[in-house]
């Protein structure tokens, strides 16, 4: 499992969830439409300290705000990085719900989403050792705030998406354990 924040600065835990998404999101290209993202420095990476579901909340609405806010040529989508309080993983399951209720009630349904990465990703119905639980296995618990407008006009470029869960399966196979963590070897310290 990932360390807790105490073991890392705010500055390293956000450069380290840099280099996952350069190395493993971008680079193995896991998913398609974040390469444009990260080489036009609009992906926000926010890492909270707020510990404690008030607090996290709180720091979690003031993103939604801050995304919202901003062009999306400024912060075009936002990783909100939660270091410390939802190492386990339906503790994180409880909060992506609660957050995704958040946004209802706010009326941002169709406006954002949230995909969810954690450590100890797990897929409901797939065994524990199945490599298809690495496309969501990030170095902390992460909410990935996305516009659904600018997903939308992602996916009108982008010919068959619904195939992008099988490639990556696929691809995570052939590269294995051990090839995994050799592209990122922090994946030896918490899968």
């Amino acid at each position: 499992m990932a360390k807790t924040q105490q073991c890392y600065t705010t500055e390293q835990i956000e450069q380290l969830t840099r280099q996952w998404v350069e190395t493993m999101v971008v680079g193995l290209n896991l998913c398609p439409f974040a390469a444009p993202v990260v080489r036009e420095g609009s992906l926000r990476y926010a890492v909270t300290d707020a510990q404690g579901s008030e607090p996290l909340v709180a720091a979690f609405m003031a993103e939604v705000e801050l995304l919202l806010a901003a062009s999306e040529k400024e912060i075009s989508t936002t990783l909100f990085v939660v270091p410390t309080g939802l190492e386990d993983f339906y503790d994180y399951l409880d909060h992506l719900r609660l957050f995704e209720e958040l946004l209802e009630q706010a009326g941002l349904e169709g406006v954002l989403q949230l995909a969810s990465f954690h450590p100890g990703y797990l897929f409901q119905g797939v065994a524990k050792d199945d490599l298809s639980h690495w496309s969501n296995r990030s170095p902390w618990p992460v909410f990935h705030l996305i516009r659904e407008a600018e997903m939308e006009r992602a996916l009108t470029h982008y010919s068959n998406p619904e195939q992008i869960p099988e490639r990556n399966i696929k691809l995570l196979q052939e590269l294995g354990r051990e090839g995994l963590i050799e592209r990122f070897p922090p994946f030896a310290d918490y899968c």
